[in-house]
């Protein structure tokens, strides 16, 4: 987001979706390049490593997740603010719209919110509710507790459990009705769409070997599967694109980058993937065409 405002050739989006850690990336995605500095902070300045307590992932083994929730809760509160509610609420007046995607445990459903409403609600609890969609969305299932929100059905209040949205679905881009219809509505005459997918993943293989415990082996059969579904969702949402007309672009990590899955968070990592994505748009090969899943030369951060 940075270096494509830098380029002077970054969108203003219609509509912008976010899934898992896209849903902490998508607000300011949306509001546009005086946020920049926000998200590059939030992202580099390694405030992120104190997400990760090791103390207690002893007791998170017993517990509800491997890790707490209040600092993700703590840094999300820090990041997305009263002034960003406002701002996005005055976009989604103008008629664009912010799209976040939860998982809701106890349906089996994935649920969409629309932020640009919540922030344009006027209800006094809009932007604790914001923030606890950002967080459900965030929320990896066992490392992070899912997160308790109250809804009213008739004359009913209860408490619906939702976490992280790449459990429905690690893209938010075409509705699955959509994709599947015969006669999918296409772009009026005239009109050019442009679809731009921003995966925070490789969707190349990455060797590693993997040490044969439960953390380690879970960890990894996680990772796999989230490629797995990543590459399916890519491949579907390019396909209806190509139907339809819509002019596609997908970028992802595209070497490997070594890190470790017992320190996801860690400063050097996030600020190594920063510095590739830069200087590949910088330089104007970030984006592709279509979903490219060879395998490429690994490097190592310090």
């Amino acid at each position: 987001m940075k270096a494509w405002s830098e380029t002077g050739t970054r969108p203003r989006f219609d509509i912008v979706s976010g899934v898992s850690t896209g849903a902490l990336i998508a607000p300011y995605a949306f509001l546009g390049s005086s946020y920049d500095d926000r998200l590059v902070d939030l992202y580099t300045s390694g405030v992120a490593k104190n997400l990760v307590d090791a103390k207690w992932l002893p007791t998170g083994l017993l517990g509800t997740s491997l890790l707490k929730q209040g600092p993700l809760r703590k840094m999300v509160e820090r990041y997305i603010t009263e002034d960003v509610l406002k701002t996005v609420a005055v976009e989604y007046r103008k008629g664009r719209r912010l799209l976040v995607l939860t998982s809701n445990l106890d349906s089996q459903r994935a649920v969409i919110w629309d932020m640009g409403a919540i922030a344009n609600s006027g209800k006094p609890d809009a932007l604790r509710l914001f923030q606890d969609v950002l967080i459900a969305s965030a929320s990896i299932p066992g490392v992070y507790p899912a997160v308790l929100i109250r809804v009213h059905s008739g004359n009913h209040v209860f408490e619906e459990m939702h976490s992280d949205g790449g459990s429905g679905s690690q893209i938010l881009a075409v509705p699955d009705g959509f994709m599947t219809s015969a006669n999918p509505a296409k772009p009026r005459p005239g009109v050019r769409l442009n679809m731009y997918v921003l995966v925070n993943n490789a969707l190349m293989p990455e060797f590693e070997n993997v040490k044969n415990n439960t953390l380690s082996v879970m960890a990894r059969a996680y990772s796999i599967q989230v490629k797995s579904q990543t590459r399916s969702a890519l491949l579907a949402s390019y396909m209806f694109a190509q139907r339809v007309g819509i002019r596609f672009h997908v970028a992802s990590i595209d070497r490997q980058i070594d890190y470790s899955v017992l320190d996801p968070f860690n400063t050097e990592y996030m600020r190594s993937v920063f510095r590739l994505g830069y200087s590949e748009t910088i330089a104007g090969k970030l984006w592709k065409d279509k979903p490219i899943f060879s395998e490429t030369k690994a490097e190592f951060a310090p």
